[in-house]
């Protein structure tokens, strides 16, 4: 029989975007489509998320150019995929067209194209080729699963798996197509539904032969009959055959009695008589009685005998052919257990295969085990003799070190009564040591009283005439500070900008304070240390460089509706005084500690870099004051200052060191993080650390505050605030490398708080001649400061009048101003 069926219909295959994955289903379906036309179908599922710079996106999260475009490039891919499938049906000689559609389900969008396009033959895969093995009677995706359940029953579905047929699903169809319904799987060769066919075709074959012998009795019969008919004129009655040699279906025999088979058992439902009967059968002994009855109402017994012979025959041949086909079909039914059984004997022998092979590997490893056991033992040998040659050398060591021990118990002894002469020589050392200690004091104290002459020639000595001149008279309009020393006004002292601090007659601060401050800036510089430009000593009045922008405390406020400093400002802020605490801590050769540390002491100027201030408290600290069981510097003193920002071991006991001012330092910085008040901040940071609320603490008028940074500098000030002066951090080994990263990273100011990108320079440093700054300022009788070689020259060219005011000078006398030099230089050098 043919097995190709032609059908205008072409056979869809269904592909995936994996070529590789699908190429050898399609090539099945080529293969088993005979003549057909092959329609390549794909099911496009948009993607979840789209890659973009490194990450990837969900749709719509992008520019919608952005989106659109990556969606076209996967189509385009698509399409490019379907070509290689048409091309590979192309090689093959066969006639072949796609079809896609785009939906987020491929197991629901098959389901849409079979019912859109009316798809009556269906070829998809059963799983991924890496499932495959030889058993597989299942199907393993769920896709496949989905569209076998869900798909009209009208649809014929083929399911492979790495070229191999898996499972079919077969449609509803008229019995008229019933041949054509199923042509794929009527070419698959060696099939056990081929085979069961071809079986039972030769058994229905086998029973016409019989049922084709069983006429030539009943012919006979029938001829015999016919001629007594004939010779009685007709008065018996005419019989009829039925004929039936065209095929085999119930089985019937040629007489007309059909065969009805149990489907159980294959035995034959009997008749009284012996007969087999169907449904619709011909009853053949009715027919023929009433032709063996003579007119005279007897038997004809020669006929009778005549009939009843071939009929025994006939019913003894259907027996016969009942017993063939019983045994036939239980050869079958043999036939196919044995197959089966086979079947089941190959996949066991496959599987014994399987694991005589696991057994051969494992039995490797195990051998190479014993050989790596058996080297290592060989290994063990050897260190073995290695350790008891070794025993007998450390034996032999051992008595020649007990001769050397003898030996040295001798030199012990002599050694010690050296050691105690040696003692007796550095208890006569310690005391010459102490004594030339105490004349070394003296002479530091000699050599200090002449530094502080020395020094006091580094800045100017004003009048209180000048002083009252430079604030018009002390008129409230420039005061621009107030505290508990006194008040600081706005001056403008030899043609410069200057703030004058007025010691108040009642001031908390005295003549001590006053000689302090001016001993402590008159020796030190640094570009984060307020400069101060003299003095007068008789009213004890302080000058200072102005600063512009007032105090931090001032700028947290946002006082006079100033704005508000940002965060990276504030962490330079932090930098710059971090860098001016080490400064005054590692001074030499006495450390200083400020003592007063707070924000209204730390002054901004017109570029907001910090300068610290107020030294009136300050204390230093000397060899002296290391305590007896470490070497910790401390100073006992009275607790004065601000108490929110005093060291608390510093209130209890009295002690002053450098940690005190890390403790006010952190303090500053939580107030630089939150813009809070001081009392009880910490406690307060401390909550909103530990209950992950610190974003609602920080500071908003400073910006958005870079969260890692923010919760890492808060770590730090609160570890500067602990209650215990040793858990607090180190300045310049801990704060400094924490701080100064961040202030580079923030596009901060250099490490002295300079504007590194513009050179910021201090306009009192310009030589108003040069237009340079100076290198040897000195001060004229009209009050300006020139560089020395400027003036000079412009006095000897025969000028008598001032540069700047065109006014005629008092005299030719210049006067060198020390403080201005020495900020220059210490400028530069920054610089």
């Amino acid at each position: 029989m043919n097995m190709v069926m032609v059908n205008p219909e072409p056979l869809y295959v269904a592909v995936s975007k994996d070529l590789k994955e699908n190429k050898l289903n399609l090539i099945w379906a080529i293969q088993n489509s005979g003549t057909k036309r092959i329609c390549i179908l794909h099911v496009h599922v948009p993607p979840t998320l789209i890659p973009f710079m490194g990450a990837k996106y969900l749709p719509g999260s992008l520019k919608e150019q952005e989106d659109r475009a990556y969606q076209e490039f996967e189509r385009q891919n698509m399409h490019k995929t379907l070509d290689d499938y048409l091309l590979i049906c192309q090689r093959m000689g066969v006639q072949a067209e796609k079809l896609h559609i785009e939906m987020d389900s491929i197991e629901k969008g098959i389901l849409e194209l079979i019912s859109q396009y009316n798809i009556q033959m269906l070829v998809m895969g059963a799983a991924s080729d890496k499932n495959y093995s030889r058993r597989m009677m299942d199907l393993r995706s769920k896709k496949a699963i989905y569209v076998c359940e869900q798909a009209p029953a009208s649809c014929h579905l083929w399911f492979i798996c790495k070229g191999h047929l898996i499972q079919t699903r077969e449609h509803s169809l008229d019995e008229g197509n019933v041949e054509a319904a199923s042509p794929l799987v009527q070419k698959v060769p060696n099939s056990e539904a081929e085979h069961s066919l071809h079986l039972r075709s030769h058994s229905h074959a086998l029973v016409q032969n019989h049922g084709a012998n069983l006429t030539n009795p009943g012919q006979e019969l029938f001829r015999r009959v016919k001629s007594a008919n004939d010779g009685h004129g007709g008065s018996i009655l005419d019989v009829s055959f039925q004929d039936d040699t065209e095929g085999y279906s119930s089985p019937c025999n040629q007489m007309g009695v059909e065969v009805c088979r149990d489907e159980s058992n294959g035995l034959s439902k009997r008749s009284p008589s012996g007969l087999s009967t169907c449904p619709g059968s011909t009853a053949v002994e009715p027919a023929l009685t009433p032709n063996l009855i003579t007119e005279g109402g007897r038997m004809n017994d020669t006929l009778y005998d005549q009939h009843e012979q071939p009929k025994g025959e006939a019913e003894n041949a259907t027996r016969n052919a009942y017993r063939e086909t019983f045994r036939r079909e239980k050869a079958e039914k043999d036939f196919m257990d044995t197959i089966h059984m086979a079947k089941a004997s190959g996949s066991l022998y496959l599987d014994e295969l399987d694991l005589r092979k696991l057994a051969e590997e494992e039995l490797a490893k195990e051998i190479e085990e014993l050989d790596n056991i058996k080297s290592q033992r060989d290994k063990v040998k050897e260190e073995l003799q290695l350790a008891h040659n070794q025993k007998s050398s450390l034996e032999s060591q051992i008595s020649s070190s007990e001769l050397m021990i003898k030996e040295l118990e001798q030199k012990i002894i002599s050694a010690v009564d050296l050691l105690q002469s040696y003692k007796n020589d550095r208890d006569e050392l310690q005391i010459q040591r102490d004594s030339a200690l105490r004349e070394a004091e003296e002479l530091r104290g000699k050599r200090g009283e002449t530094l502080r002459m020395h020094v006091s020639q580094l800045f100017s000595e004003f009048s209180f005439s000048e002083i009252e001149e430079a604030t018009s008279n002390f008129n409230p309009s420039l005061k621009i500070g107030e505290g508990g020393y006194g008040s600081i006004f706005k001056g403008i002292l030899h043609h410069t900008e200057v703030a004058i601090k007025l010691l108040h007659p009642n001031s908390m601060q005295g003549p001590l304070e006053f000689q302090q401050e001016v001993d402590v800036l008159s020796k030190i510089r640094h570009p984060n240390l307020i400069t101060l430009i003299g003095a007068c000593p008789e009213t004890c009045t302080l000058v200072y460089e102005y600063l512009p922008n007032g105090s931090l405390e001032d700028r947290l406020a946002c006082k006079d509706n100033t704005p508000p400093l940002s965060w990276q400002t504030r962490i330079r802020i932090a930098a710059e005084l971090c860098s001016a605490l080490i400064f005054l801590h590692s001074s030499k050769p006495h450390s200083i500690v400020h003592g007063d540390l707070k924000p209204s002491n730390i002054l901004l100027d017109s570029n907001l870099i910090s300068k610290l201030s107020d030294f009136g408290i300050c204390h230093i600290l000397s060899l002296h004051d290391i305590s007896s069981n470490n070497t910790t510097l401390f100073k006992r003193a009275d607790p004065t200052g601000t108490f929110a920002y005093m060291d608390p071991q510093f209130l209890s006991s009295g002690e002053l060191t450098p940690k005190s001012d890390v403790y006010s330092f952190g303090i500053i910085l939580l107030r630089l993080l939150t813009g809070r008040q001081a009392l009880g901040i910490t406690e307060e940071v401390k909550y909103a650390l530990d209950t992950g609320k610190l974003n609602s603490l920080l500071d908003p008028l400073a910006g958005d505050w870079p969260f890692v940074k923010a919760e890492q500098l808060t770590r730090l000030a609160l570890r500067c605030c602990e209650m215990n002066r040793k858990s607090r951090p180190d300045l310049h080994s801990d704060v400094w490398r924490t701080l100064e990263p961040m202030r580079v990273s923030s596009g901060g100011t250099n490490s002295f708080g300079l504007c590194s990108e513009r050179h910021y320079q201090p306009p009192y440093f310009i030589c108003p001649i040069f237009q340079e700054v100076m290198q040897d300022p000195h001060v004229a009788a009209d009050g300006f400061t020139y560089e020395a070689e400027a003036i000079r020259g412009w006095l000897d060219s025969g000028h008598d009048t001032s540069p700047m005011t065109n006014s005629r000078l008092t005299h030719h006398n210049l006067v060198p101003n020390h403080a201005l030099r020495s900020s220059i230089q210490d400028w530069l050098q920054a610089r």
